[in-house]
């Protein structure tokens, strides 16, 4: 749209004046409509028809308008109002409210009674899910969908899936829209987060909202802002090296080598059919992973800013198969660091201490030691406050990375979150932790934690899974007696032991658990470097 200025009302009274003009009207046809006119109210993406609200906390409203403008926001019989900034935007926050499954509306007002409303707006409780490809995964990926969509006819729990790609640099505004839950939708729900989210519906009886912002085969780097990655000198160097790579890659190359790849994939798929032979993989597109990563923090910058502040309850996070791969045992020891940094970097981004809970890397066919170190480091996360870990080990698939079971995945979160946020009575909130461990002569006893009801075996056998080593660092199999919440280890082979290993594996046989029959974490006692574990 053009600003058209009536040039008979114009009295000019110099040659200048008339350069002047010109070169005003010339500036003013050219400008974008966002200068000629006022800048559109609006509130943030995430703030949208459907959404669910925090109950019992201050909650944050937030969106762009003219420079100066007041905004006058009113929701349940509250009315707050906030000044835009330079540039543009404002933000306010509701005082806590009410959990409510009466739908109410939200509206922000501004000058010239000029005004967006939001409608269908519930009150209960807001989980965040992050992460790569396992919490991506839908509904309708998981066990039993037929059965679980005709269930699914479940209105007050909401889902928002963030739609924003990578990018450079912080991303203020984002993309996507809540849906209501019903058979018709459910199958696009990231499964952990559903039937986590289900299950708080159920025990708590409040409407309940699920934000999803995950991309599959994304290593921790693209999800921690690049301020924190480069707090400590090991993580700072890695940032630098992930960096390196990002810019020194010739994009242009490698679209060319691509199309000649498809090329001559077609030619051998046509082969394949006239040979009656199953056809062969498609090439990785390495330039569309590349893409969808963008640079060390991108997806930070992409995915996770533009949703703060939306208020919350707590966040949950399911990634570390892509780090688990990645060269060099270092990347393994550097991903407990990380975890507390993606951990520390979002609470300060929300202004909370919010809970987080993640879940523990579950059994599948690897190299090397990848899985259970970062299953460790996952473990040594636990360290800082407000922390909790879902313990898959039992549940995995030793032949599929993404596992279908994500049901028990979901109520295994959804026990620590009932217990230690809610206050509820659960069985147990994990399971078994090693709490510390004695050496005495010829055995070693280690004490856990959420032994709950006492330790046993998932099987009511002899217990399995662990190894013990004396100085020369050689595991053997070794023979554990249960007693409470203690384990003792022994072997005839080792007659000085010095450390222990539990379900040290990618798919390890191990059966230890509590009594409330959730499994005991992977754990060492020792700290030596990676090394070829004892066979299975």
């Amino acid at each position: 749209m053009r600003t058209t200025i009536p040039v008979a009302c114009i009295v000019l009274k110099s040659p200048w004046q008339t350069v002047l003009l010109r070169s005003a009207l010339v500036t003013l046809l050219l400008a974008p409509p966002s200068a000629l006119h006022a800048a559109e109210l609006k509130l943030a993406s995430v703030l949208a028809n459907h959404m669910v609200l925090q109950r019992d906390k201050p909650v944050a409203v937030w969106g762009w308008a003219d420079p100066g403008e007041t905004v006058t926001v009113s929701f349940a019989g509250q009315s707050k109002s906030a000044a835009a900034d330079a540039g543009g935007k404002w933000s306010l926050k509701l005082d806590g409210l009410t959990a409510s499954a009466e739908p109410g509306t939200l509206s922000a007002a501004g000058k010239d009674g000029r005004g967006v409303e939001v409608k269908d707006v519930l009150v209960g409780e807001v989980w965040l899910g992050s992460g790569q490809s396992n919490m991506e995964m839908s509904v309708k990926g998981a066990n039993h969908f037929d059965v679980e969509q005709g269930a699914a006819n479940l209105p007050l729990i909401r889902y928002y899936s963030d739609t924003n790609g990578t990018a450079a640099n912080p991303q203020a505004e984002g993309k996507g829209a809540w849906q209501v839950c019903s058979p018709v939708t459910v199958g696009r729900f990231s499964a952990t987060l559903y039937f986590f989210g289900r299950e708080i519906h159920r025990e708590v009886g409040v409407p309940v909202g699920l934000i999803n912002s995950s991309v599959g085969a994304t290593q921790i780097e693209y999800w921690i802002p690049a301020e924190a990655q480069c707090t400590e000198p090991e993580t700072k160097a890695n940032y630098d090296t992930f960096m390196r790579g990002y810019t020194s890659f010739d994009e242009a190359r490698f679209a060319a080598n691509y199309e000649n790849q498809i090329v001559a994939w077609n030619l051998a798929v046509e082969k394949a059919k006239a040979d009656n032979h199953a056809p062969p993989a498609r090439p990785l597109d390495v330039l569309a992973i590349r893409r969808r990563k963008g640079p060390p923090a991108g997806l930070f910058n992409g995915k996770v800013f533009n949703l703060a502040p939306f208020t919350l309850r707590g966040i949950l996070w399911y990634q570390g198969e892509s780090n688990s791969a990645l060269p060099g045992p270092n990347q393994k020891h550097l991903y407990h660091r990380q975890l507390g940094e993606l951990v520390t970097s979002w609470r300060k981004l929300w202004g909370d201490e919010l809970p987080f809970v993640w879940v523990q890397l579950p059994s599948f066919t690897a190299t090397g030691e990848g899985w259970p170190r970062i299953r460790e480091a996952m473990l040594k996360t636990l360290e800082l406050p407000k922390t909790g870990m879902a313990i898959t080990i039992d549940i995995g698939d030793a032949k599929n990375i993404h596992p279908t079971n994500k049901q028990e995945v979901g109520r295994r979160l959804s026990l620590w979150a009932l217990g230690t946020v809610y206050g509820k009575n659960v069985p147990a909130i994990s399971g078994p932790l090693p709490a510390s461990s004695l050496i005495n002569s010829n055995t070693i006893t280690v004490s856990f934690k959420h032994a709950n009801g006492g330790l046993k075996t998932t099987d009511g056998g002899p217990v399995k899974g662990f190894q013990i080593a004396g100085a020369d660092q050689q595991w053997k199999p070794a023979v554990a007696r249960l007693d409470g919440d203690k384990v003792t280890i022994s072997s005839p082979d080792i007659a000085a032991p010095v450390a222990v290993r539990y379900a040290w594996l990618d798919v390890p046989d191990c059966n230890l658990c509590n009594g409330a029959d959730l499994p005991a974490s992977p754990f060492r006692t020792d700290d030596w470097p990676a090394v070829a574990a004892a066979k299975k």
